[in-house]
């Protein structure tokens, strides 16, 4: 039986992904036990902190699910999960104050938000198009020039992962910054919220070295089809 050797190239980023979305459940669940002192719901801080910072027209809407939570620029929502909507937890109210973080810096034109946004539909045609491009180039010789296309496509994922982690650092930061100087949290109950910010984060470095073990694996394969 063929064994392609390449696989093991994005073994170790399959692992650290997989540890990486173990510790946000994990520091999630632990630290949901933990209410805050004001009694102040994950929804109330959402809207607190928004009027703070004039984004009046930003809503706050529910959504199903677990850490589905997410800010939408193109219908400016705040969409706060099961866990998280009327939740009293630090674990929650960290989770909606950084989607906040979010609505602030597309407010302020964020420049790394931007350039996310705009290379968004080029990572949407790279990754479901890159690895077939590639595969096929290295198959047929006769379309061998749609390897560099499809390893071009894909480097359009890692571009939007490496600007993705700027930004999510950025908006957990914005968010426990206002936590702590607006003492919407006391600071022992900063420090667990940013303990679950942390462990979020690194499920986006777990995303970026994936992408980049992706890439490598797309250029062994070309690399070998080109020998061929």
């Amino acid at each position: 039986m063929y064994f392609d050797s390449t696989y093991l190239i994005v073994l170790p980023a399959i692992i650290f992904a997989l540890i990486a979305q173990i510790m946000v459940k994990t520091t999630f669940s632990k630290y949901s036990s933990e209410n805050n002192q004001h009694g102040y719901t994950a929804k109330e801080v959402a809207r607190k902190i928004l009027d703070e910072n004039g984004l009046y027209n930003v809503s706050i809407e529910y959504i199903s699910g677990n850490l589905t939570d997410h800010f939408d620029p193109s219908s400016n929502v705040i969409r706060l999960s099961d866990s998280v909507y009327n939740s009293t937890s630090v674990a929650a109210i960290g989770v909606a104050a950084h989607e906040v973080g979010h609505a602030i810096q597309h407010a302020k034109g964020y420049t790394p938000i931007k350039i996310r946004q705009a290379i968004i539909p080029i990572t949407q045609i790279g990754s479901n198009l890159a690895v077939p491009l590639v595969l096929i180039g290295v198959l047929f010789g006769a379309f061998q020039w749609l390897i560099p296309v499809g390893i071009f496509l894909y480097a359009g994922v890692v571009l939007f992962q490496a600007v993705t982690l700027p930004v999510e650092f950025n908006a957990s930061s914005r968010a426990l910054k206002t936590l702590d100087e607006n003492v919407i949290l006391y600071k022992n109950e900063v420090r667990m919220a940013k303990k679950v910010l942390t462990a979020a984060a690194m499920t986006y470095v777990a995303a970026m070295f994936s992408s980049l073990m992706s890439l490598l694996r797309l250029i062994m394969l070309s690399n070998r089809g080109r020998r061929r």
